[in-house]
């Protein structure tokens, strides 16, 4: 689906809310993005498929999707899954435990083996990058190579020293992330929608306090 569609039906599954939020950055939101809402296996199978598309448009295809714990796990497998059945790719899935187990297999990371292999973070946005940063460390550690960042939703926010979160993360390392969909995305679903525009005020306000706009 385009990046309009996918806004739409982000409003419809209530993982796009709007409202006043508080941010991990600790800044006031209208609208918060929490794809943790996503709770049944056809809404999986749309988001996986949505991902699917962002991965086969990468320079290189993926061997391992890597989903950072814990809201990028089911998304790692959707993803894998819509490869698999409407790509013919079919590619290996790892995670990270928060904590690592000391019992049975142990260790913090699960799934598929990542030495000498492409992988791929998978996730739902990014606030600051640390966490993107905290995964392609751990999968540098296990041997792999991570060569590009998917997520949901470009919040488009500014950072310390000028630019977006996004541009920071790709600048450090040196791979691209790519986004189903930005901030700017919903700002024209919002005007084209009447019962929408009563939300676009507030979001104009903070995207122009906030964010870059292109």
């Amino acid at each position: 689906m385009d990046a309009d569609a996918f806004v739409r039906w982000m409003i419809a599954e209530d993982v796009l809310q709007f409202g006043d939020f508080e941010l991990k950055s600790g800044r006031r939101s209208p609208y918060f993005f929490n794809l943790g809402a996503i709770d049944n296996g056809a809404a999986f199978d749309r988001l996986g498929a949505a991902y699917a598309a962002l991965a086969t448009a990468l320079p290189e295809t993926p061997q391992v999707l890597f989903g950072p714990a814990y809201k990028g796990i089911p998304i790692a497998v959707a993803a894998s899954v819509a490869l698999a059945r409407a790509h013919g790719v079919n590619v290996g899935v790892a995670f990270n435990r928060k904590e690592a187990k000391a019992h049975g297999e142990g260790g913090r990371l699960v799934g598929s083996a990542m030495e000498g292999r492409r992988v791929v973070v998978v996730d739902d946005t990014i606030t600051d990058g640390a966490a993107k940063i905290e995964a392609c460390e751990m999968i540098a550690a296990a041997g792999g190579s991570v060569t590009g960042v998917l997520i949901a939703m470009d919040r488009r926010e500014r950072v310390a020293g000028g630019g977006t979160a996004v541009a920071h993360l790709e600048a450090r390392l040196g791979v691209p992330v790519h986004s189903v969909a930005r901030l700017e995305d919903v700002v024209r679903v919002l005007a084209a929608d009447p019962d929408g525009l009563r939300r676009l005020e507030t979001v104009l306000a903070y995207r122009d306090r906030y964010c870059a706009v292109d």
